[in-house]
């Protein structure tokens, strides 16, 4: 009587013999990728962070195509190049957007502090920047009226623009037909390229017609603000209003409920999480616009909260005057510092918009469960 024995065990087929690269082979060429940049950066020149990083993502998109194309195919060759590709495009993208941060960290933190945003240019003089630099007395000098200034004109702008801007979408997606849509619609994307200047120009001129020539004051920045505002405020809450569903005013019209109280009670608060979202982000991009305000608001050392007269100081023309006019053509560099961390002032404000846009789509969104 024989007894049956099992037949041995055959290896486990490597991912080499299935036309497959290993899992980790990723991280290898990238490492090695580092480790040839760095020496083809020395060889060629010196090293150099920008000559580093570059030919590192060259010699990695490179190797890792090659190698995939040996032993895959060329089908996953070609998708790794082109994800390869996209990665390296979404690194260049971050290249200026840390640039620039970095820059305005660097130059705005020494002079950022909270005495600088609590007091304002008034009778600080070039010889007091001369005295600091000599150590014979403290920096002076602040943003405090250009932050008033700031908000006082943004908060005006706002409060032209979202409802100009909510009910002129409201028409055109609930209302609008015919010519007078088309042509809305045409208005609103030639507003949308507009430059800033322009809008500038155009409330200086209103306000020079109105009031007299070189009339300046908060309210005119308001409104050249205002201008640059209304096309994305209309075009943001035209998009939220028009992925309501339709099953939802078809609910409302079969109670018989009206068209007005429809919209006011069941679209708007439907998309007013969108709404909202890009009302602020419609804030947070005029905010910091420079030509528009140095035309119609200009410049001044004190503080003014009365944005319906006299000239008023924002936080672009602040840096701007800074840069470009430093109170002492011998010592400019305390100048410059007040620039740099005003500029600091505005990215915090900017980034801070952004956050509230984002909070306030989260909270009003549509509850969705039961």
């Amino acid at each position: 009587m024989s007894v049956a024995t099992k037949p041995p065990a055959s290896p486990a087929p490597s991912s080499l013999a299935h036309n497959q690269l290993p899992r980790y082979t990723t991280q290898v060429v990238l490492a090695a990728s580092i480790a040839a940049g760095a020496g083809l950066s020395v060889v060629f020149g010196g090293f150099s962070p920008v000559r580093f990083a570059v030919l590192s993502v060259l010699v990695f998109i490179v190797v890792n195509t090659v190698l995939s194309a040996v032993v895959e195919g060329r089908r996953k060759a070609v998708d790794k190049l082109v994800t390869s590709l996209v990665y390296a495009a979404f690194g260049i993208a971050l290249v200026p957007l840390i640039s620039v941060i970095w820059s305005v960290l660097d130059n705005g933190l020494e002079r950022f502090s909270l005495d600088f945003l609590q007091t304002s240019m008034r009778n600080v003089t070039g010889l007091n920047d001369q005295q600091a630099l000599e150590g014979a007395a403290p920096y002076i000098g602040g943003a405090y009226h250009a932050i008033v200034g700031t908000f006082l004109i943004t908060a005006l702008a706002s409060i032209i623009s979202v409802p100009i801007g909510l009910l002129t979408s409201i028409y055109l997606v609930e209302y609008g037909r015919g010519r007078l849509a088309r042509a809305i619609t045409f208005f609103v994307d030639v507003m949308t390229g507009i430059p800033s200047i322009v809008a500038g120009l155009f409330a200086a001129a209103l306000f020079a017609v109105l009031f007299g020539v070189g009339t300046r004051n908060g309210f005119a920045g308001a409104v050249a603000l205002s201008v640059l505002m209304i096309p994305v405020v209309v075009r943001s809450s035209e998009e939220m209003l028009r992925i309501v569903p339709n099953e939802l005013r078809e609910a409302a019209y079969a109670l018989g409920v009206p068209k007005w109280r429809t919209i006011v009670r069941v679209v708007v608060p439907t998309a007013i999480s969108g709404i909202a979202s890009g009302a602020t982000l419609a804030i947070a991009r005029v905010v910091g616009e420079t030509a528009p305000l140095i035309v119609t608001a200009g410049f001044t050392a004190s503080i003014n909260t009365n944005p319906f007269s006299d000239w008023m100081m924002s936080l672009p023309a602040y840096v701007y005057s800074q840069a470009m006019r430093p109170l002492s053509g011998s010592s400019p560099q305390p100048s410059f510092d007040r620039a740099w961390a005003a500029a600091l002032t505005l990215i915090l404000i900017v980034m801070l918009l952004n956050l509230v846009a984002r909070l306030i789509a989260r909270l009003f969104a549509p509850k969705t469960g039961r």
